[in-house]
């Protein structure tokens, strides 16, 4: 009988995307720890933001790496994070997940009308 290659918990086995989801999942824990009122909001990972209006065309310095939505009747606040955008601007996973932690962050202090500063002291530390 012939098994997987690699046990499902080592990297090899995850997709990029899953990899990827693995990042914003690991942001959202640290800072659970300080803001448990994350747990109401829902992380989304998506490939691509759309465009917003027919002829709307972004160029490497306007498209969004990540978004909000906010709470509606129902539906709880969402933060979007985009894949691609954020691959394309990072070499490595380091530098990947301090980037989506960036990103995180700057989208949570958005929902919570707080400062980054103040969601994660941390905050554009190197």
């Amino acid at each position: 009988m012939r098994g997987p290659i690699a046990p499902p918990q080592v990297p090899l086995a995850a997709s990029r995307a899953e990899a990827f989801a693995d990042l914003v999942q690991d942001s959202v824990e640290r800072l659970e720890r300080r803001w448990p009122q994350l747990a109401e909001i829902d992380f989304l990972v998506l490939e691509v933001p759309r465009l917003g209006g027919a002829g709307e065309g972004w160029n490497d310095e306007s498209v969004p790496l990540g978004g909000t939505i906010a709470a509606r009747e129902g539906q709880p606040a969402r933060v979007v994070i985009y894949r691609r955008p954020v691959e394309i601007r990072t070499k490595g996973r380091d530098e990947r997940a301090a980037l989506v932690h960036e990103i995180v962050v700057e989208q949570v202090a958005e929902l919570l009308g707080l400062t980054p500063e103040t969601v994660d002291p941390r905050y554009g530390e190197d």
